[in-house]
Order: C-alpha cells, then sequence, then structure tokens
C-alpha cells in the first residue's frame, strides 16, 4: 500500500451501553466506508465509554474496593475477544473490507486494562495494545498497565499504538519507530488540547512517522488531528507537517491520507534519530 486513507472519528458515546456504543461503533465503519477509508480509528475506550464504577472515584486503596461488587462488575464485565461488542466489529469490519482501531476496557490478568484493537480488514485482530502509561494520579491507577508498545502489519503498512496519555512520554513514540512503525495511531479522550497537539507534531517530526489521534468533541476537546514527519522539504525549508486538524466541538468523522511512499524516502533521505548515541541514556531505564 503506498497510500493510506484514516477515518478519525470524533465522537463521545453517551454512556456505558455497550449494545448502544457498539451501534454506533458500525455506524462509523460504514460512514467511513462510503467515504473510502482503508481503517477508521476510534477515541479512547468507545465500546465500553470511559466512565469507570463511581467507587473507583473515591480512590480509596485497592484493599478496600477490592470486594465492592461494582468493581467486581467492572472486573467481570471488561472486553475479551469474543466478547459481543468486539466481535462484532470485527464481523462488521470484515463485511465491509476496512480496517478499525476499536478501544475499550479489556481483561487484564486481574484488573481491566485501557485497550485498543487493531482490526484488519478480514475481521482478525492484528495487534492488542494496552496503556502503558496509565493516568496513576487518577482512578486509572486500578487498571493493569500494558507491559509493550508493538507493531503489526496493516496492508503492508507498519502500524504502532498509543493511547491518549502515553503521548506525554516521548519514549513510546520512539520505542514503536524503534519496532518499525510508519504510522502510531492514537485513541484519545482528554481536554486542553493545544499543548497535546503540539506534542503529537513533535513525536510525529523526532521519529520520523506519522501520527494521527482521535479524540470525542466539546468544548476543550476535539482537534482530532493528524501529522507529516516532515518538518523540512527537500530544499531544507521549514513546511507546516499538519495534516488534518478538526474543530473542538464538532461531531463527525475526519478524513486523511498519508503518503506512505514519502514517508518512506523521507525516513531514507533524513537523520532523525539515526545516530542515537544508547550508551549515555543510562538514567531512562531506572525506576527513579
Amino acid at each position: 500500500m503506498d497510500k493510506i486513507k484514516l477515518a478519525l472519528v470524533q465522537h463521545r458515546v453517551g454512556g456505558t451501553d455497550r449494545r448502544q456504543n457498539t451501534e454506533e461503533a458500525l455506524h462509523f465503519l460504514r460512514v467511513a466506508k462510503e467515504q473510502g477509508a482503508d481503517l477508521v480509528l476510534f477515541p479512547e475506550c468507545f465500546l465500553t465509554g470511559y466512565q469507570p464504577p463511581e467507587i473507583l472515584t473515591s480512590l480509596l486503596p485497592l484493599s478496600q474496593i477490592g470486594d465492592h461488587p461494582d468493581f467486581k462488575d467492572f472486573c467481570e464485565n471488561a472486553l475479551t475477544p469474543g466478547s459481543e461488542p468486539l466481535r462484532r466489529v470485527c464481523q462488521e469490519a470484515k463485511a465491509l473490507s476496512i480496517g478499525a482501531v476499536i478501544t475499550g476496557f479489556s481483561r487484564g490478568e486481574r484488573y481491566p486494562r485501557n485497550t485498543a484493537f487493531l482490526i484488519g480488514k478480514d475481521g482478525e485482530i492484528a495487534l492488542t495494545y494496552s496503556k502503558v502509561h496509565t493516568c496513576d494520579f487518577d482512578w486509572e491507577r486500578y487498571l493493569e498497565s500494558g507491559e509493550g508498545f508493538y507493531v503489526a502489519d496493516f496492508c503492508g503498512v507498519k502500524i504502532g499504538l498509543m493511547i491518549c496519555y502515553d503521548r506525554e512520554y516521548p519514549e513510546s513514540a520512539r520505542e514503536l519507530m524503534l519496532a518499525g512503525a510508519e504510522l502510531i495511531l492514537v485513541p484519545n479522550d482528554c481536554s486542553e488540547m493545544a499543548p497535546r497537539l503540539r506534542e503529537l507534531s513533535v513525536r510525529a517530526i523526532e521519529n520520523m512517522v506519522g501520527v494521527a489521534m482521535a479524540n470525542p468533541p466539546g468544548k476543550r476537546f476535539g482537534r482530532s488531528c493528524a501529522f507529516s514527519p516532515a518538518a523540512f522539504d527537500e530544499e531544507g525549508q521549514v513546511v507546516d507537517n499538519t495534516l488534518l486538524l478538526a474543530p473542538e466541538e464538532e461531531d463527525g468523522v475526519f478524513c486523511v491520507t498519508f503518503d506512505l511512499d514519502f514517508i518512506r524516502e523521507y525516513r531514507r533521505r533524513e537523520d532523525l534519530g539515526k545516530y542515537r548515541k544508547v550508551s549515555a541514556y543510562r538514567h531512562l531505564t531506572k525506576k527513579e
């Protein structure tokens, strides 16, 4: 594939009704297909909703909430590959021959994870990624964190995933670049987007990858976006690497095309990341 057309879904589901959320996901798959998209990127926790049980917002120690029935239900009802919402999205993706990055709370070893699933045009799950940098300053401290960053092939394109807060850690995108990612897709759900956009733009430039993010709409939300890795043209002139920037409050699907031939050629001729001095980065793998 020399070009890939992405559909970024800028929509907020109404709550935690998974049947309704699934219907909305299927609707957006069809809309994206009508617009000629190859792959649909959804915001964070689209199938399950991003609202935790109220007991989690107490921020009490896990020992005090682990036996609470609402927390137990939250754990037991987390998505699995065989869960109806995910299964239906896979079936629709196959029927339409379209890919998707769909999201939700998934079942971990003991507690749920914040997860994104990359689904191929054949309806198979090509990659399961769980958010590594959970927001441990808030209720996400009760989730299991992911254990690494991975890349999968989608129609000949190497795709990596991050989720929301992962973007605050440059190591996330760098790990994906080193694993071969050409595009990094970012399900998101947060406000105050101005600094987040700058971060995503920089992640694209410093790692020579395309970056796209989908965020729900709303005042100080929205701004679903896509960035090229190219900050300079062939003559060395500075160029704007913004490919797409949606409004804050508009609900809908926003499409953008990445030119993979251009990205691959840009990576061959530019040198960002080629001359890393890894022996000098001794503090990066320390816990403190």
